[in-house]
């Protein structure tokens, strides 16, 4: 009986190069995700605003935030302001915008069921303050 020869392989050399395939497979995933939440993460502040076929949404580089809830309780950015220092805390900071920038805009979102007169008063204490660009944050309708 013959047997042939018993060839060990050499051994196996250690592997120097590292696969980027996972780990851009992990990345890209994860890109994705912060995509889709980023816009989630904007406003944290529940309004029904108002439902209108408005014009786009301007790109200020300059803008103050101000928000009415349905109770009337007004905001600034995401910050609830007390009912008491309102009208002067949202002075305060429309001075100090109008101060750094004379073209700044204030972006005010109001609940559906504020009352107009509300809204107004609000509107009177950003212009009293110096700011005169509004833009009015309403919700695109739903498609027909």
């Amino acid at each position: 009986m013959a047997f042939g020869r018993l060839e060990r392989s050499p051994a196996s050399q250690p592997m120097s190069e590292i696969n980027m395939t996972p780990l851009i497979d992990v990345m890209l995933v994860l890109l994705v995700i912060f995509i889709i939440t980023a816009p989630l993460l904007a406003s944290s502040l529940r309004l029904d605003l108002p439902k209108a076929a408005a014009g786009a949404a301007s790109d200020a580089p300059a803008f103050l935030a101000l928000a009415i809830d349905a109770r009337g309780q007004v905001f600034l950015g995401e910050t609830p302001l007390p009912a008491a220092s309102a009208r002067e805390q949202v002075m305060a900071r429309a001075r100090e915008a109008a101060r750094r920038d004379a073209t700044a805009e204030v972006q005010l979102r109001a609940d559906s069921a504020v009352p107009y007169g509300r809204v107004a008063e609000l509107i009177a204490w950003v212009q009293e303050a110096g700011l005169t660009r509004i833009g009015l944050v309403t919700e695109a309708p739903p498609p027909r």
